[in-house]
């Protein structure tokens, strides 16, 4: 097991796994909040293009939105990421698809996760904000928002765990993350039960911190009635 831990470099492969975490959970954070912020609008419209969109996106498989994302708006649309004259242009490139493919598959869920903060707010709130003259964007900035928030954090928790295990579907796209890695070494030297727990002790590692953060968190910052 030592060898392989000095012949693949498994940090480097978590290293991905965190990026790939970070950068497209604020895609779907800023793209959840619209799309909350949408299904909860007084016009019809947006409502029903934020349903649409929440409902399709939560019924297409992952794998299927990382492949159309690279392979189909990529590749067949020539849509590029990157400068094309880089000589990491590939790696990079699926690299950012990826990070668009999940940031749009899970800004569905922190929807959700936004929209039930939303039904933590008391219907009052919102009935003084607009008795004291505050418009629908004023109401949401000033009062509804920041109380959603914090009775969407647990919820918003559970998405980002998810987000993070979720990125092992990267690898479809040929993204070089932790589980592409550990499917590597299964492939070129053993597939012994510690190479599965030296990669699921990884993964252990970077969702528990989160979820015992998140908990505490929310904790913190319930609203007290």
């Amino acid at each position: 097991m030592l060898d392989i831990l000095e012949k693949y470099n498994i940090l480097e492969a978590f290293w991905m796994t965190i990026r790939l975490t970070f950068f497209s959970a604020i895609g779907a954070l800023v793209i959840g909040t619209v799309l909350a912020i949408m299904r909860v609008s007084p016009v019809a419209v947006l409502r029903r293009l934020g349903a649409f969109y929440v409902n399709t996106v939560r019924n297409t498989p992952l794998t299927l939105i990382m492949f159309f994302s690279l392979a189909g708006v990529g590749i067949v649309l020539e849509v590029s990421l990157v400068d094309q004259s880089s000589s990491t242009s590939l790696r990079d490139n699926a690299i950012r698809w990826a990070i668009v493919a999940l940031a749009v598959y899970h800004a569905a869920f922190v929807c959700e996760a936004i929209r039930s903060g939303f039904n933590t707010v008391p219907l009052g709130q919102a009935e003084a904000a607009r008795s004291i003259g505050l418009t629908f964007g004023q109401s949401l900035r000033e009062v509804i928002l920041p109380q959603a928030f914090r009775g969407a954090i647990a919820p918003l928790g559970s998405v980002l765990i998810a987000l993070t295990k979720n990125t092992t579907v990267a690898s479809v796209i040929g993204v070089a993350e932790a589980s592409a890695l550990m499917k590597v070494i299964i492939e070129n030297e053993t597939a012994s039960v510690a190479v599965f727990l030296v990669f699921a002790l990884g993964f252990v590692i970077l969702t528990l911190p989160v979820g015992v953060f998140f908990t505490s968190l929310s904790r913190r910052l319930a609203v007290k009635r």
